[in-house]
């Protein structure tokens, strides 16, 4: 599609068809003018199927005007994608529904023979058809890779499984969760994750401790390479001073001082030192390094507003995801407000 936009004019028809189905064109102008430049158009067609599905039309209008590409596409094409995403859709309903939100994924039709491989694949591997649907709409890209690579990585996953001294019993369970975390990891080579893994063992982590790493990091690791993992880990050696032991500690404590890159790492460094938080009080708790500058910024105030010295306590407190810290908010919060002495119980007077 890639045409001399301003020699060429909007195609009249197209946009007809587009008004008639209240369609706000300005928006497609703006985002990708060259499809109203087209000569061929199915916009009839393709709101007739989107129709035929059970949406309506603000619904119809919606998807063209996010996914604007939509109507370049043949009928027959996005007949055979409807198929296809029905496999693993509970019912029309929820189809439309998934289009409406993530048109472009379901207007990707140049891949069907792999999409519909890499969906058997996985609904065979066990991967529930709620998960898959997720895949699609948030990671497409790893349908568009021939089933047979996706294959080749899952099964080096689990021979390095087996070989880490993981169980035969717990191994399904163990890929369909870090394939539901971080399906990403398809992306990566077979080679890419070997490397990796042999990087920790040289590193002297046991089999254990990479099976625990792997499983903490939610497959990130496999997004990574030796070379940012070793400066990641120097850059950490060097900052709080301690011996490679005591470093393997704080990594499987802290996964993310392997996983961030040094330039991460130091401007989360920064930002705590300078709230008044000392490398000691890092050290202690590494896992303040997982949150950005702006929400440990954020977590300081709230607590620093009920009295709460971060500089002389431990960490703990601004630890964990959103509900852990609000957890922990609430209850130093009622801490601060229980009255010293109980208003109900009986006062003892002597006569």
């Amino acid at each position: 599609y890639t045409t001399d936009t301003k020699s060429r004019e909007e195609n009249k028809k197209t946009l007809e068809s587009l008004y008639s189905l209240s369609v706000d064109i300005t928006k497609i102008r703006r985002l990708k003018e060259w499809v109203l430049l087209q000569d061929v158009a199915y916009v009839k067609e393709i709101a007739g199927i989107l129709q035929e599905m059970g949406a309506d039309e603000t619904t119809v209008a919606n998807i063209i005007e996010r996914c604007p590409e939509a109507i370049l596409r043949t009928p027959a094409e996005i007949n055979s994608q409807r198929a296809l995403w029905q496999l693993v859709c509970q019912n029309e309903k929820q189809l439309v529904k998934l289009i409406e939100q993530f048109p472009e994924p379901f207007f990707t039709t140049e891949y069907q023979q792999n999409q519909k491989a890499n969906i058997l694949f996985f609904q065979e591997l066990g991967l529930k058809n709620n998960i898959i649907t997720r895949f699609l709409t948030s990671a497409p890209s790893i349908f568009y890779n021939p089933v047979e690579k996706n294959k080749n990585v899952i099964e080096t996953l689990q021979r390095n499984y087996l070989n880490l001294g993981g169980s035969e019993a717990n191994m399904k369970i163990w890929i369909l969760k870090l394939l539901s975390q971080n399906p990403f990891i398809l992306l990566n080579t077979s080679t890419a994750i070997q490397d990796n893994l042999e990087f920790l063992q040289k590193n002297d982590f046991t089999d254990q401790e990479v099976l625990q790493l792997l499983s903490k990091l939610k497959g990130f690791i496999f997004q990574l390479n030796s070379t940012t993992m070793q400066k990641s880990m120097l850059f950490s050696k060097n900052i709080f001073k301690c011996s490679d032991q005591e470093l393997k500690q704080l990594v499987l404590k802290c996964p993310a001082l392997l996983y961030y890159s040094v330039p991460v790492l130091e401007d989360r460094l920064e930002g705590l030192l300078k709230e008044g938080i000392s490398i000691a009080q890092i050290r202690e708790t590494p896992m303040v390094l997982e949150l950005t500058t702006q929400i440990i910024q954020y977590r300081i105030k709230k607590l620093s507003a009920l009295g709460y010295d971060i500089k002389s306590g431990n960490l703990e407190s601004l630890n964990g995801t959103k509900k852990d810290f609000e957890v922990t908010y609430g209850k130093i919060q009622s801490k601060k407000q229980r009255p010293i002495f109980n208003p109900v119980a009986p006062l003892h007077i002597e006569d």
